[in-house]
């Protein structure tokens, strides 16, 4: 691949211009509003000048209910070789392209699974896809070279290909993407209104459950008017299960033993549900999830802190697979959870130790 076109510089087209150009290839930038256009190339992902002639592939990164037309407008034009799309719906674009008498074979719908909570060309990263999936949803008459420049797009941005069918992928999307993000949200506008004294209880559960509500709701209305079936599907289901849980914990409430005890059948089969899920949840690498221990360290709110853990840590020789950092609500400190194999554990704490760290047990 020698030449692209990135049509939409938001989040995911101007990282993938980023990929591109840092590759060598000239990336033209294209966008609705060419001030964006204009701040991606100022970024060193491409040009904001349209090209001479077809380039190898157009990258067409607008949001999904605009897909089709994008895609077809640039066929129409003669843009590029061979297009994608990064959109995180697949079926309904392809649809509306076949029924706009687009040429298919030069086309390939495709979804990278990566986003941030941030948006717009100044949140883009290169590395944003690396190690991450990248549906690629092909149909048999798919060009091959336009499969073989997405893939040869999906190596640059060090992600895992991944191929599916394009319903199946907006099933798959619905379930751990579309309805994380509407849960998430729910559960935030729960303390849109809280008194202010809970608000200042909450800790880190409730800082991983709503993380993602801080996402920009135009962007999301967007998404999920594309796929509203699927996800609706979802959430019936978690309706459901709502439904059960409400039950159970107004029986924990009831003044029969053997209703507390159905009560307490009740939630404790929905949380172990809940842990044989998540044991499915990929892990490290995209392989099993591992069992790792947490040494807890106290800190200061300063800098370098982190820096100097994480360096007596690596003197130590051990590893640190991941981390969790929770800040101490009022106070200039905070703490951090450094997971480790647990052979590595006692290995780290008294390493940490020596060193002046104070270790939560």
């Amino acid at each position: 691949m020698r030449t692209a076109a990135v049509l939409g510089t938001g989040l995911i087209g101007t990282s993938v211009a980023l990929v591109l150009a840092g590759r060598g290839v000239r990336v033209h930038l294209l966008d609705h509003d060419p001030g964006r256009a204009r701040t991606a190339a100022a970024l060193g992902a491409g040009t904001d000048e349209a090209p001479d002639g077809p380039v190898d592939l157009a990258v067409v990164a607008v949001p999904p209910a605009y897909t089709a037309g994008a895609v077809a407008d640039a066929q129409r034009r003669g843009l590029a070789q061979a297009y994608l799309d990064v959109a995180s719906v697949k079926a309904g674009p392809r649809r509306e392209l076949a029924e706009l008498g687009c040429d298919l074979t030069r086309y390939l719908g495709t979804h990278p699974m990566a986003g941030r909570e941030r948006s717009g060309p100044l949140a883009a990263t290169a590395d944003l896809f690396e190690g991450r999936p990248w549906v690629l949803t092909p149909t048999p008459g798919t060009d091959t070279e336009v499969l073989n420049l997405a893939l040869e797009l999906v190596a640059f941005c060090r992600a895992v290909p991944v191929v599916m069918d394009a319903d199946a992928h907006d099933r798959a999307v619905a379930l751990v993407s579309h309805t994380p993000q509407l849960l998430s949200s729910l559960l935030a506008a729960r303390l849109e209104h809280a008194e202010e004294a809970a608000v200042r209880l909450c800790g880190q559960g409730i800082r991983d459950v709503t993380r993602i509500a801080a996402s920009d709701p135009a962007m999301w209305i967007d998404i999920l008017s594309a796929n509203p079936g699927p996800v609706a599907d979802v959430l019936a289901a978690v309706a459901d299960d709502l439904d059960e849980t409400v039950r159970a914990l107004r029986a924990l409430q009831s003044a029969d033993e053997e209703e507390r005890r159905g009560g307490a059948a009740g939630v404790d089969e929905l949380l172990r549900r809940g842990n044989r899920g998540r044991d499915r949840v990929p892990g490290k690498h995209g392989v099993a999830p591992a069992a790792y221990e947490a040494v807890t360290v106290l800190i200061g709110d300063q800098p370098g802190e982190l820096a100097r853990v994480f360096a007596d840590a690596g003197r130590a020789g051990v590893n640190i697979e991941d981390v969790r950092i929770e800040h101490a609500t009022g106070q200039q400190a905070g703490r951090i959870e450094l997971l480790v194999e647990p052979t590595a554990a006692p290995v780290l704490t008294a390493a940490l130790r020596e060193h002046g760290w104070s270790i939560r047990q």
